[in-house]
């Protein structure tokens, strides 16, 4: 490999840390789920590309929206408050904040943002203009995020409806006209599952870090005892919305689908779940996290042999 080739990776790479490809790929299985949990059989071939380059493009967009918005705030956390280079969290396989370390331009950046946004945009307005509003929306709501980091712990919940949105776009490319019951529960499966499985968790392991940058998060405002009592909730409850979806599609094999959750359910929330109330350790709350981060991989998983044993 030429020294030209080796620099060309390693430039790739870190743009691909940017918009955190590896927890990205796990995020995918997300929206799919719901697509497929809504009409409970495989979309259209030209509907399944189209709709994986989409969801890719929008989530690659938003990620790194994160770290452009945040710019100035990460430069001040990597520079200030320098971490161990030991990473065990999905974020930051690659590198953490590559713009913030000045590996990549801030125009670097913007454009490399801008130009997934394009993709995302012109691939969900051909899936349906409805997923074009949705992703426009959902990028206006994460620049808010970004800014309520100092203002409001609350901002939990544009980080719910955020992740929401990928699921919301997806089950709008495959149904123009989907149950309204059907949306609402999906919405606050994956909402509770975003609250107890990713944010409040990530939010315990920088919970001092965040302290000292001025931040407002759950951890930080209300304490430990409290965030662990939300994360308990949310994700009991996310486990159970989750095998309830079931009796809300058309997906056939019900019984199937039940099982699968079920193991999805106990092996990536509730287990590590119990592992991190045994460890009373804020920093094993990435664990958790980790672990969580799976359940939709395993949701979609269960959800595609349902529809394909069909054809069995």
């Amino acid at each position: 490999m030429s020294v030209q080739s080796s620099v060309k990776g390693e430039q790739l790479r870190l743009f691909l840390a940017l918009s955190r490809t590896p927890h990205l790929l796990i995020d995918l299985a997300t929206p799919m789920a719901a697509a497929l949990l809504c009409i409970g059989r495989l979309p259209a071939i030209s509907t399944i590309i189209l709709g994986i380059i989409t969801v890719f493009a929008g989530y690659a967009c938003i990620y790194a929206l994160n770290d452009v918005t945040d710019y100035e705030l990460d430069k001040k956390r990597m520079g200030e408050l320098p971490r161990e280079q030991v990473c065990f969290d999905l974020d930051c396989i690659f590198v953490r904040h590559p713009l913030a370390q000045g590996f990549i331009s801030f125009a670097g950046g913007m454009v490399w943002t801008a130009l997934w946004g394009l993709i995302a945009l012109v691939g969900a307005t051909l899936l349906n203009p409805v997923c074009g509003a949705i992703f426009i929306f959902g990028a206006m709501l994460e620049v808010i995020y970004c800014r309520f980091y100092s203002y409001s712990q609350w901002k939990i919940l544009i980080a719910a409806t955020v992740k929401n949105l990928g699921g919301l776009a997806a089950i709008y490319a495959v149904n123009p006209d989907p149950p309204l019951e059907f949306i609402i529960i999906v919405f606050i499966w994956i909402a509770f599952w975003e609250v107890g499985g990713q944010n409040i968790p990530n939010d315990l392991v920088d919970m001092e870090e965040d302290r000292r940058l001025g931040g407002k998060t759950i951890p930080v405002v209300y304490g430990l005892k409290l965030s662990v009592v939300i994360i308990l909730i949310t994700l009991i409850a996310s486990f159970v919305l989750g095998l309830g979806l079931v009796f809300l599609s058309p997906l056939a094999f019900k019984g199937v689908y039940l099982v699968g959750a079920i193991v999805s359910g106990l092996f990536f929330l509730l287990l590590p779940l119990k592992r991190f109330f045994a460890e009373r350790d804020t920093n094993k709350a990435i664990n958790l996290f980790n672990q969580a981060s799976l359940y939709p991989v395993g949701i979609f998983i269960t959800t595609v042999f349902c529809i394909l044993i069909q054809y069995v």
